[in-house]
């Protein structure tokens, strides 16, 4: 390969390492927010237990290399991406008697606040010192929205962002987190600015469905 043709290629090759970065570091910042600061309900026992979690992948998007992430059709033109993952908290598990008394002192099963305890303001804190970290600048991770919603009768939120690292585009993000006994479900649809593909994100969250 020619010196030209090396350089003609440095556009692409940028455009898909950033592609890249945005799916790991999203998936990492996800985790650390679920592991640092795990959502519970009102009483364990009020929240249903969920096999799993379902909805259609518009056909502009095809799997890409990470594990349950689609990429658009037409990357790395268009960067846009669907990921889908779910949190195991591992409290399924038989436990044996020792176990079960230790988790009874733990307090882990106690009652807290009516509302799930995950807010606007501590889901952009950590996804922000979590982007940091990952970028090692500040990338001015900002949610313009945090709803409360009902999916098949599971407790979650849509949670609506932005970020924007140096040199790269704005990038916009709508994230569902859907929470049953067990799991918590995590589907997010992501773009560049000049993605146009807003209107097939929405019809595809329309189709979200757990059981």
């Amino acid at each position: 390969m020619g010196t030209a043709q090396i350089i003609a290629l440095c556009p692409f090759l940028e455009r898909e390492f950033a592609y890249m970065k945005r799916i790991s570091y999203f998936v990492f910042c996800l985790i650390m927010v679920l592991v640092l600061f795990p959502i519970e309900t009102r009483a364990e026992s009020e929240v249903k237990t969920a096999v799993q979690c379902s909805f259609v992948i518009p056909p502009e998007f095809v799997p890409g290399s990470e594990k349950g992430t689609f990429i658009n059709v037409n990357h790395p033109m268009e960067s846009s991406t669907i990921s889908y993952s779910y949190y195991d908290n591992g409290r399924d598990k038989v436990l044996t008697n020792r176990e079960k008394i230790a988790f009874a002192k733990s307090g882990e099963s106690s009652i807290v606040d009516e509302s799930l305890n995950l807010s606007k303001d501590v889901y952009q804190e950590k996804m922000s010192e979590a982007y940091s970290v990952a970028y090692g600048i500040d990338v001015g991770y900002s949610v313009s929205s945090f709803k409360k919603i009902n999916t098949d009768g599971y407790p979650g939120f849509k949670i609506d962002a932005e970020y924007q690292a140096a040199g790269e585009e704005k990038i916009y993000q709508t994230t569902y987190l859907i929470i049953s006994k067990y799991r918590t479900f995590t589907i997010t649809y992501q773009r560049a600015q000049d993605d146009e593909c807003q209107e097939l994100f929405e019809a595809s969250a329309q189709t979200i469905h757990v059981r």
